[in-house]
């Protein structure tokens, strides 16, 4: 009997729920851990101060004025803008215009901006910061117009053709500004002195001048040349029909050739003075000597005889 009790004491107490206050749970837990733990709680990342924002696009808008009278430039004008790294590298053109008052978007940094008016041109640099901007550059610049004369007689355009040069030291034509100008044309220049090269006709009628250029003036100036226009005939006799065909050289008189031609009756400009001409006509040469008068343009017939 007693054995019996023993045994049901013993699973009594064997399957008595084991329960243990909460508090005391979180005792057990916090000894554990070796003492109490923080409080969760909710925090915001710690993010980079924000940036400022990148600066924007702004008009850049441009006009030239003459040095001196301060007079504005309305043509004739090519502008461009440059980007200038300020690496040393070559700037690149990244804008162009041929307005007058030209306007470019240009994002912020460092810019070279250009006009050329004719053979002058001006530049500046210009830093650009994300505002409107308005830059006027200064062309020291003047021009040259030209024309021929003979005389008191104007040489036709299509006739005479002119040269400018910059002098270099004693040479007058030390460096070709440009060649093939036509009479009335507006050359466009630096200030300064140049050399005007006039050449009548495709021989020797040449002149020369040295011109002074001034700043917002325009220089006219006519060279006059002592030439005439002689045509050149081989006929049978004086006043008769001209040979078609024949070749003809004008010389100098020591011999040297000024000019070449073919034909019936072609004419030549010549610079006054005494020339040969030899006419070359069926295997047959036959001479001449004559006289260029200035202003007195006639023919100038050799006839065909032998001997």
């Amino acid at each position: 009997m007693c054995v019996r009790l023993a045994a049901t004491a013993l699973a009594m107490i064997v399957t008595l729920p084991l329960t243990v206050p909460a508090a005391a749970q979180q005792d057990l837990f916090q000894d554990r851990l070796g003492g109490p733990l923080p409080s969760p709680s909710i925090t915001t990342p710690n993010l980079p101060p924000a940036l400022p924002s990148a600066e924007p696009d702004a008009q850049l808008s441009l006009s030239a004025l003459l040095s001196g009278p301060g007079t504005p430039l309305r043509q004739g004008l090519a502008w461009r803008v440059y980007e200038d790294r300020g690496d040393g590298t070559k700037p690149s053109i990244i804008a162009r215009s041929a307005e007058a008052e030209p306007h470019f978007t240009l994002a912020p940094g460092t810019y070279v901006a250009t006009v050329t008016y004719g053979f002058a041109s001006a530049s500046k640099r210009i830093v650009m910061g994300g505002q409107p901007t308005t830059e006027t550059l200064r062309v020291a610049a003047g021009a040259l117009k030209l024309s021929g004369a003979v005389g008191d007689q104007k040489i036709p355009p299509a006739e005479v053709l002119f040269s400018v040069f910059v002098p270099v030291g004693t040479n007058s034509e030390g460096r070709l500004v440009r060649s093939g100008i036509k009479t009335g044309e507006l050359l466009r220049l630096p200030e300064g002195t140049y050399h005007v090269v006039s050449t009548y006709g495709e021989s020797n009628a040449i002149q020369r001048a040295d011109l002074r250029v001034e700043n917002g003036k325009v220089t006219e100036a006519t060279l006059n040349h002592r030439a005439a226009t002689v045509t050149l005939k081989l006929v049978a006799a004086a006043g008769a029909e001209a040979f078609a065909g024949t070749a003809f050289s004008v010389l100098t008189p020591g011999g040297d050739t000024i000019r070449e031609a073919i034909g019936a009756f072609p004419q030549v400009t010549l610079a006054e003075g005494d020339y040969v001409l030899i006419a070359r006509h069926d295997g047959q040469v036959y001479t001449r000597e004559f006289k260029v008068e200035s202003g007195l343009d006639r023919d100038i017939e050799v006839v065909a005889k032998s001997g």
